[in-house]
Formats: structure tokens, C-alpha cells, sequence
């Protein structure tokens, strides 16, 4: 039956593909970006209203009115930062009357280093990050973390995303090259890696196809890697322009001696690299922290170090287009070079950058040219899906033929512009996005609209939406009490159950479990060990490392349930925020609630919640009293605790409302 229902589709998908070869008209996402005038609309302050507005008199359709300011200030916190709002907080801003108070509140959350650590997990999810290798043994990244914190930092200082993106990709290679920009070339070594493969030419060429797909879907938004063994199916690229693109890669090498990888001194990366290539015998291994990382005996301990890929001299090997992928069957030799689908005109060539053959500097430079019809729009895309949940365009890693067509086109392409305009600032971006009326909407709609936009892809109303697995750990630790805001260095593990260990291959190995409190750090600094998760982490969706992940699935299981009542981490915060409760509210039950509830979900209760409430911590102490003989103050601690556990499961608390 599989093979009449293959048969099928292609006899559908190749007149589908004829047409399009015929159609003189290039994909939308590969013709220039258009900056349309803003449509005309009433009382308009933020162009994005102006073209959500106008799509909805085209359609008839009456939006939800603004959400409440409580509300509001909780979504744009959690949304900024990953962390809830402080009473203190709330009260202040629905207190101040300022006409400004929203505008400051937005640039005081940009400012804070909680959002590039919020912001810098969605990259993470982008780029695959991980700290392991992957396969059987998972063994260690060196040094990974280092790029960890260079993305939070980028972030932080808002570092214009064309610069953001050259570092990535040639941060060695740039004229005013440091240890910052080597330390971002890690993303060419994040994928996956196997220690011992049955065919080290074979899995060459898989460490680059890795590298092509990831450059590709991260920052163009398309599936060059399809065109590995083949002229793409679907879109326009064909085999040989997939090599031309690899070309830029090709010269590349990891350090490491056989099959053994090393970390290397920053200061002059590819010196040091070349150096530990020819010397076995003067390297030494010294487990440090999660793993076992590595350093080089004749550099000093102290010095700046990272694990990225780098090249031996200017002079790049010859590239050749592989029949049907494989490297044992070469054929033509191809030069470096773009789609030609993508290119406005004649291409600059690379030319060598002292030791290195400067084709990653070239392939980046072109990639940021405002003429690229591809990189702006698909950042802005990332950004707009990172504030709604769902980007303009639903497939944020593909943008071409098989990929999903804009739901507002003109505005897509006047926010790629406008960050162009703005020098590649992914804050005022964010500033555009967050202080727009469309942002600011209500989940409450009508039943009438609700049912014309059910999906929201007219953006009629705020869809409410879990929040990813990090910001509930996060928020837990927050509104606990327990939340360690120490900032970059090496990862840490908190602890994981046995049962959970003994499920991999090697059970422990790599997870040297970090004592408390320093293991009560926000999530993105947990180790990223590819074969091991955290439980409360990996139920609620974290992304598989092992590709780019465009956006996370949303799941409602029963193991998310049961670990979420039962599971040592829960268990502790409920009882440490119970802890908190008492210190700061006193004994009174009415006054515990009250503080639980504004620290928990930014409210007060209702009077039949906090009656409820009530009730439910005397009979539950009148329980627990009937089946032990604990001290009064303890029987009511449990109980207390009860009613946080309760509290830390509760969908207002873990959705964005």
C-alpha cells in the first residue's frame, strides 16, 4: 500500500514541479524585499497595527479588545525575560498613570541580562546546540559552553544581527578577529560527531552536509541540504550549486588527534590548532566539571579557550560534486558559490585571509548584503514567531516552494526592511513588536470572530500558549525562592533521578551531579547532554539537538502530569516555596495564599478562591493530623505544601496568557 501511496503523491507533485519550472516568476521568498506604504488605518501609532488592521476590514472581522495591564505585564516579562513579574513590579505598573509607563517598562526588560538568556535559548534551538557529541558514548564537547554565553552576550548588547551572523560563520577570518568571534565559529562544530565511524571519509562529508544544512535553514530559511545527492525535488538548487555552497566549508578541520577532539587557545586559534594536530604527544587530558574536557599541557590553564573548527592554511582543498552523495564517487570540480536563484548579479570572489582561505568571510558577507532577499526576513520571521508563538511564515526553517506561504506578506517584508533600517538591532525589533496593539490584545474574543480566526493567523486575539520547558523551571525557581541568577561559565548538572540515569547506555557517565544552590541556576545553563535530559525539561517538549528545531512541539501527556505532582524537583519547590510563604506572609493562611498567589500568577485570589483555599488547608491538615503524630507547625507546613504543589501545576501558571 506505501508504495501506491508514494506513487501517488509524485504523480500529484510533478506537474506541481513542471508548473513551477515554467513559471518565470521566482518564489515570493526569492525576489527582492518590498517595502510597502503602510496601509491606510484610523488612529494608528505602530505600522505593524496598520497591516494587521487592514487585513482585518478585508475580512470582515472585529479583534479582542486590549488585555488588562496585570496581564500584560506578566505576558511582556515571561515573554522578554523567561521569569514572572515581582508583586513589587505589578503594583508599580498598574499603579503609575504615565502615558510612558509601558515604553519604559519594555526597555527596562530589554535591558536586563535575563533577556539574553531567554532570548538566547531560542537561538540555541536554532543552531542545535549541545554539549555532547551524540551516538553511544555522547562524550563531551570541549569548552561548548563558551558559545553559550557569546550568545547571551551578543544578545545583550544587542549586537547587530549581520555582525551576529559573519562571527558564526567567520569569526576567524574577520580583519579585527579576537577570541569573542573564535568562540562563535563553535556553531560550525555543534552537530553531531561520531567517535568511531565505520567510514571517516564517509562521515566527513556528513560533518559538512551538517554544516550546509544548518547554515542554510538557520540563517536563509531553505533545505539546500536536499541537493546532496540530487537536484532538489521541490526547489530551485540544484547538485552542483549544493557543492558550490560546501565549498566554503571544505577547507575546514577539527582539532583533535585521531579520533580524540581538543579544545584550543583562542588567542590564535589557528596556530594553536595546527600546533596540536602535529604534536600527540604534548597534549593531556584533564577532566574538568560535567564531562571530561580537555586542554593542552603547553598552554596555561587560565586562557581563553573554545572548541570551534578551524583551517590550516589559505590554500582551500578541491571541491567536486559527489554522485549520489558519496565521496568515493567524485565528478566535476566546482568553485565556490551561491544559487543562482539567489543571485542579484555577478558574485565577488573569495580571497585568502592570511591562514585561512577567507571563503567563509565571503559566503557571510554575501549573506548580509540588503539585496539577499532571504537573511532579514527570516530572522524577523524568528523574532515575530518567538513573540507570538507562530511566525508570519509557519515554517521558519523553509521558505521555499514546499514551505508555507506568509500570512501577511507586505508586513513581513516591511519588518525585514526596517530591520535593515535600523542597522540590524534585533532589540528595536523586539521594541516594534511588543509595543504594537497587537501584541497587547486580550485572549478573550467573541464567538463569531473566534470561529473565522480560530488559529489566530489573522491576529484577531493573543493565543495563549505554554510556556517552553526552561521559563516553567525557571518561573518554579523564580516564584520558590530557590533561583540562583549567577550568569555564564561552565554548565551545571542538577540532579536526576537514578531511574532516569540508568536509562542510557552508560548509566551516570558525563552527569557529575552539582550540589544546591548551585544547581538551582536558570535552565539554559544546564549541561546540554544530548543522550540525557532532565525530566522536567524533557516532557515539556525540549527540541532533539541533533537538527535545527524551527519551532518546539506542544504536548499534553500523562508522564508530564504525573512528574509534575511527583518528581523530586516539584516536590522540593513546592515545599521550599511553602518555606518562603511562612518566612514572609507569617501563619496567617489568608495572608500565605494572598503572597502565593501574587507571586505565582501576578493576582490576588478571588474571595471563593481564597475561601476554598482555606478549607482545603484545614482539612488537609485535620488529615495529616489523623494519620501522624507531627509537631503542629510541621502538620501545617505539609499541608501548606500541598496547596503550593497545587499552585505550581495550575495552566495559569504555566501558560502565557
Amino acid at each position: 500500500m506505501w508504495i501506491s501511496r508514494l506513487a501517488l503523491a509524485w504523480f500529484f507533485a510533478i506537474p506541481a514541479i513542471a508548473l513551477a519550472a515554467d513559471d518565470p516568476t521566482p518564489h515570493w521568498a526569492f525576489q527582492p524585499v518590498k517595502r510597502s506604504n503602510l496601509p491606510a488605518a484610523k488612529r494608528v501609532a505602530n505600522p505593524i497595527d496598520a497591516f494587521v488592521q487592514a487585513r482585518w476590514a478585508e475580512e470582515g472581522l472585529k479583534p479582542a479588545k486590549p488585555t488588562d495591564r496585570r496581564t500584560l505585564i506578566r505576558r511582556l516579562t515571561l515573554d522578554l525575560t523567561g521569569l514572572p513579574p515581582t508583586p513589587d513590579e505589578i503594583d508599580g505598573f498598574v499603579a503609575d498613570q504615565n502615558p510612558d509607563v509601558y515604553a519604559k517598562l519594555v526597555n527596562r526588560l530589554l535591558a536586563s541580562p535575563a533577556y539574553g538568556e531567554r532570548w538566547g535559548r531560542h537561538w540555541l534551538d536554532v543552531v542545535r546546540y549541545a554539549e555532547t557529541n551524540g551516538y553511544e558514548r555522547d562524550g563531551a564537547k570541549p569548552d561548548a559552553w563558551r558559545y553559550r554565553d557569546y550568545v547571551i552576550q551578543s544578545l545583550n548588547a544587542d549586537k547587530p544581527f549581520d555582525r551576529f551572523l559573519t562571527e558564526q560563520l567567520a569569526g576567524d577570518e574577520l580583519p579585527d578577529a579576537s577570541p569573542e568571534t573564535r568562540i562563535a565559529t563553535t556553531f560550525l562544530r555543534l552537530g553531531t560527531w561520531d567517535d568511531e565511524p565505520a567510514d571517516p571519509v564517509l562521515d566527513r562529508f556528513d560533518q559538512l552536509d551538517d554544516i550546509v544544512g544548518t547554515t542554510a535553514t538557520a540563517f536563509l530559511g531553505i533545505t539546500l541540504r536536499c541537493a546532496r545527492c540530487h537536484d532538489h525535488k521541490f526547489e530551485p538548487f540544484s547538485q552542483a550549486e549544493y557543492y558550490s555552497f560546501l565549498a566554503a566549508f571544505d577547507p575546514l578541520k577539527r582539532p583533535q588527534v585521531g579520533r580524540e577532539e581538543y579544545s584550543i587557545s583562542v588567542e590564535d586559534a589557528s596556530v594553536q590548532a595546527s600546533h596540536l594536530s602535529n604534536s600527540l604527544q604534548r597534549v593531556a587530558a584533564l577532566p574538568l566539571g560535567a564531562g571530561a574536557v580537555t586542554r593542552s599541557a603547553w598552554l596555561p590553564p587560565d586562557r581563553g579557550r573554545t572548541g570551534h573548527i578551524f583551517e590550516e592554511e589559505a590554500k582551500p582543498p578541491v571541491t567536486r560534486v559527489l554522485k549520489r552523495g558519496n565521496p568515493k564517487q567524485p565528478l566535476a570540480t566546482v568553485e565556490p558559490g551561491i544559487p543562482g536563484i539567489l543571485k542579484p548579479g555577478p558574485a565577488d570572489r573569495p580571497s585568502a585571509t592570511g591562514k585561512s582561505s577567507g571563503r567563509r568571510l565571503w559566503l557571510a558577507r554575501w549573506m548580509t548584503r540588503p539585496e539577499n532577499p532571504l537573511t532579514a526576513r527570516v530572522i524577523a520571521n524568528r523574532i515575530w514567531q518567538g513573540h507570538f508563538g507562530v511566525g508570519l511564515v509557519a515554517s521558519s526553517n523553509d521558505f521555499g516552494v514546499a514551505g508555507d506561504e506568509p500570512t501577511h506578506p507586505e508586513l513581513l517584508d516591511w519588518l525585514a526592511s526596517e530591520l535593515v533600517r535600523q542597522k540590524w538591532s534585533l532589540k528595536a525589533l523586539h521594541r516594534l513588536i511588543v509595543t504594537s496593539a497587537t501584541y497587547q490584545l486580550s485572549s478573550d474574543l467573541d464567538e463569531s470572530t473566534l470561529a473565522a480566526d480560530s488559529d489566530n493567523a489573522l491576529l484577531t486575539h493573543w493565543k495563549r500558549r505554554r510556556l517552553e520547558a526552561e521559563a516553567v523551571r525557571d518561573a518554579t525557581l523564580a516564584v520558590s525562592g530557590d533561583l540562583m541568577r549567577t550568569q555564564g561559565g561552565p554548565s551545571v548538572c542538577p540532579p536526576i533521578p537514578r531511574a532516569v540515569l540508568e536509562g542510557q547506555s552508560r548509566p551516570g557517565e558525563g552527569w557529575i551531579t552539582t550540589p544546591e544552590p548551585a544547581a538551582f541556576r536558570r535552565s539554559i545553563y544546564i549541561h546540554a547532554k544530548r543522550a540525557l535530559v532532565p525530566p522536567e525539561l524533557e516532557l515539556l517538549d525540549t527540541p532533539d539537538t541533533t537538527t535545527s528545531c524551527e519551532r518546539r512541539p506542544i504536548s499534553t501527556t500523562g508522564p508530564q502530569a504525573l512528574t509534575f505532582l511527583n518528581g523530586d524537583f516539584i516536590q522540593k519547590q513546592a515545599d521550599h516555596l511553602a518555606t518562603r510563604l511562612e518566612r514572609e506572609a507569617g501563619n496567617t493562611p489568608s495572608a500565605q495564599i494572598t503572597l502565593a498567589y501574587r507571586l505565582a500568577l501576578g493576582r490576588v485570589p478571588t474571595a471563593n478562591e481564597l475561601a476554598t483555599i482555606e478549607k482545603f488547608l484545614a482539612d488537609q491538615a485535620a488529615l495529616i493530623r489523623s494519620e501522624s503524630a507531627k509537631p503542629p507547625a510541621e502538620i501545617k507546613h505539609q499541608a501548606l505544601r500541598a496547596f503550593c504543589l497545587a499552585l505550581l501545576n495550575l495552566n495559569e501558571f504555566v501558560f502565557l496568557d
